[in-house]
């Protein structure tokens, strides 16, 4: 086991995951040595503003990583750091849980349990919530999560959505709401666009949004409803997010590339853990995602490099396949895409290892080895052998650092406070084709208090083997994650994340 030595003052440690990292040993030590800054400034609280600009060959647009900002008190909003980020993790279990049962169901053949369903804007409030996947909630902004953010043109407005890549859809919150969460941007509104147009129901778009999650209702739900009405849709989650209106087409400007036509869920009743944000952005494996709607433009192929969560960069999603654009400090290394018909929206890898601190973890979970890549989960979560023999080698190599209690779904913390030096083991990623891909350091730790003395590491077990792990964004932070959708493989290069 290689060690590096640097000197850190942890009582210092005052920022969660705001992080200086120098590599020990001069490259593959196999140990970070970690130090924390406050940073310089707070992020800035107001309306989003994200830029955007065309580069040869490719669209640029600026990521900014979304989530509750606290005070120099380490409240947010009258709640503890712990009490916000307990409340983030277990919105985050929640949307794990769903992304799980979405799995299931398509691996399944599509139908049953979906978490996800198609249905008529006027079928009875009652039935709706008795659906399948449909939890109601009370407010989106207590369940906030760490997900990143940009900026779009609409139909002559703007909006500022997640970007998710386990999403077939893209939709926004559209006037006059019936129901909506607070966002900061205005309301989208049809009627000033004169390039709006609701889709009917014997549209193709409608039926693919039907295949894609997994309807086996006729166009709208059926019923009495004619043809040639609109096609309305209601995309429910098990972590308690909504959305409900009507499949619309009009303008999305991307750096000043203009998609005319794109479809897109215009919704009025839209409830869960948006923030401030517009909607989502859908970027899975769909006939009405992103992506596919723009194979012409982009090729199928886009990119994301996502920043330190709470630092004054900003990331990119980069539309295309010109690499030259990219900042990458080490070469792009590709794994193939599991093929598999029935994956939904979803981006398969297959994870045949993971090394601590340059030791192999030897797990026989690696030999059910299908993982998602997605960037809208927070914590990389692992079948429970997978992770358990992760745990215990982590535990073995930082065994001179007292243990401290569990924190929400993290179950491996250790008490910091009063250390001068923490060294803190690497973590790698080991993808089918023998692809390593190195977490950055300030992914490897999550620190829960502001004192240190709650630090855990940042990976979670599944409940079941029959589960999927899924590498989450909080493990993804500077890296430039390639998703090649014609050439069915994701790419990864080491890259500081910030605005190109």
């Amino acid at each position: 086991m290689a060690w590096g030595a640097c000197a850190v003052n942890a009582v210092a440690l005052l920022v969660v995951m705001v992080v200086a990292v120098v590599l020990a040993g001069g490259g593959g030590g196999g140990v970070h040595c970690l130090e924390a800054k406050r940073s310089r400034r707070e992020l800035q609280q107001g309306r989003y503003h994200l830029r955007s600009r065309a580069a040869s060959g490719a669209t640029i647009l600026e990521l900014r990583h979304h989530g509750g900002g606290y005070s120099s008190s380490g409240k947010s909003r009258g709640r503890s750091r712990e009490e916000e980020v307990g409340g983030l993790f277990s919105s985050d279990a929640a949307r794990v849980s769903s992304l799980q049962r979405r799995v299931a169901a398509a691996g399944g053949g599509g139908g049953g349990e979906q978490g996800m369903k198609v249905g008529s804007w006027a079928e009875d409030e009652a039935a709706t919530s008795r659906a399948e996947g449909r939890v109601p909630v009370t407010s989106g902004a207590r369940l906030r999560t760490l997900n990143y953010v940009a900026t779009v043109g609409l139909g002559g407005g703007e909006a500022t959505v997640i970007v998710d890549t386990a999403s077939e859809l893209t939709w926004v919150q559209c006037a006059p709401c019936a129901s909506c969460h607070d966002q900061q941007d205005p309301l989208f509104d049809p009627s000033s666009s004169p390039s709006y147009a609701v889709l009917p129901c014997n549209s193709s778009s409608c039926d693919a949004l039907q295949v894609a999650t997994g309807s086996a209702s006729g166009a709208c739900g059926g019923g009495d409803q004619p043809s040639s009405s609109s096609c309305s849709y209601t995309l429910s989650y098990r972590d308690g997010s909504y959305s409900q209106g009507v499949l619309a087409h009009d303008k999305l400007s991307l750096a000043g590339d203009v998609i005319d036509g794109f479809v897109f869920g215009c919704g009025t009743s839209n409830q869960g853990p948006f923030g401030g944000t517009s909607g989502l952005m859908g970027l899975g494996r769909s006939q009405l995602s992103l992506i596919s709607q723009t194979m012409d433009q982009f090729g199928g192929v886009f990119s994301y490099c996502l920043p330190l969560k709470e630092s004054e960069s900003s990331g990119s999603l980069v539309l295309g396949d010109d690499t030259s654009v990219y900042r990458n400090s080490t070469p792009i290394v590709y794994t193939s895409m599991v093929s598999d018909p029935l994956q939904g929206p979803f981006y398969f890898v297959n994870l045949t290892g993971i090394t601590i601190g340059g030791q192999e973890v030897q797990s026989s979970g690696f030999s059910a080895n299908k993982v998602i890549v997605d960037s809208g989960t927070i914590i990389t979560s692992l079948v429970p052998s997978v992770y358990n023999a992760v745990k215990a080698e982590f535990l073995s190599q930082f065994a001179e650092y007292p243990q401290a209690p569990g924190f929400s779904i993290l179950d491996t913390c250790f008490n910091l406070a009063g250390f001068r030096e923490v060294q803190i083991p690497s973590l790698k990623f080991v993808f089918e084709g023998n692809v390593e891909v190195e977490v950055d350091s300030s992914g490897v730790l999550y620190f829960v208090s502001s004192d240190s003395s709650q630090v855990c590491l940042a990976l979670a077990s599944l409940k079941s083997e029959y589960e999927t792990s899924i590498v989450g964004n909080y493990q993804q932070k500077n890296l430039r994650v390639i998703f090649d959708t014609l050439g069915s493989q994701i790419g990864f290069a080491q890259e500081t994340c910030d605005y190109i």
